[in-house]
């Protein structure tokens, strides 16, 4: 006689099959839906807080760091003030968060110049970082002013996050490019009498780390360099050529080619 705990097994198993495809397929379309709406929100908040974001730096340009306030940019985009405090809690808040994509979009745009250029041409690197400066400059006059220029009344920047990130950054990789060239400065610089405890604690360590050997000279070399390329491009962007210098443009490449051969460098052939 046949066993008929087999056919019972099977038919159980099948039953049960088919009773968890019936519960979990409609909970899968449920679960694809939900992660559509959420995916759709953060699209939404992320485009909101980017939008909130650009016409900061709008009623900074139109009316200097007092006009950045969250009842302002409410105002701009048709919101109350309430709605905005769901995306950044305070002033500060926004302004970090700006400062801090500012920049690194800024650092972002001079290391990539640079590293088109080969590594063992350093006049070449220098001018590319120097030029992508003044590119970024006069695309992004808002941000430089933001970045550089005025100080925004009562702000109080914290410690680390993304623009001290970002400020590391810049001063390292330019630092990196008069370390490249420190080998053909004139004698008058490398002897220049510079000591460790001139600069910053940290910057100083993070310059020893990464240049073993390199002396504090090159580092003021580096800041004096740095002061040449915002130097212009301070009286550039707030006017003050524009009465006198026909070519903002030739007077600064000028300027950076006079910095190459202080350095020792040929400048590479146009």
């Amino acid at each position: 006689m046949e066993n008929p705990l087999p056919h019972t097994r099977r038919a159980f198993t099948t039953r049960r099959s088919v009773f968890l495809r019936q519960i979990v397929t409609p909970c899968r379309k449920v679960s694809t839906v939900v992660n559509e709406t959420l995916n759709r929100r953060e699209r939404l908040r992320a485009e909101t807080a980017r939008e909130i974001r650009t016409i900061a730096l709008k009623l900074m340009g139109e009316g200097g760091p007092d006009a950045i306030t969250l009842r302002a940019i409410a105002r701009e985009m048709g919101m109350t003030a309430g709605a905005i405090y769901g995306y950044y809690a305070t002033r500060d808040d926004l302004i970090t968060t700006l400062i801090g994509e500012v920049y690194t979009g800024l650092v972002d745009a001079v290391e990539a110049a640079r590293d088109a250029r080969p590594a063992d041409d350093a006049a070449g690197r220098l001018l590319a970082w120097a030029e992508a400066l003044r590119t970024w400059a006069l695309a992004n006059p808002q941000g430089f002013r933001l970045v550089y220029g005025d100080a925004v009344p009562g702000y109080r920047p914290p410690e680390g996050g993304p623009a001290a990130t970002a400020r590391g950054r810049a001063c390292a990789g330019l630092v990196g490019l008069i370390a490249d060239a420190w080998p053909h400065a004139r004698p008058a610089r490398r002897q220049a009498s510079y000591g460790w405890p001139d600069f910053g604690e940290e910057l100083g360590a993070r310059i020893r780390a990464e240049h073993p050997g390199l002396p504090p000279a090159a580092v003021a070399v580096a800041l004096r360099a740095w002061g040449r390329m915002h130097g212009l491009l301070a009286l550039e962007l707030y006017g003050h050529l524009s009465p006198i210098a026909t070519d903002p443009g030739a007077l600064y490449r000028d300027e950076m080619l006079d910095l190459v051969g202080s350095l020792g460098l040929e400048p590479p052939v146009a």
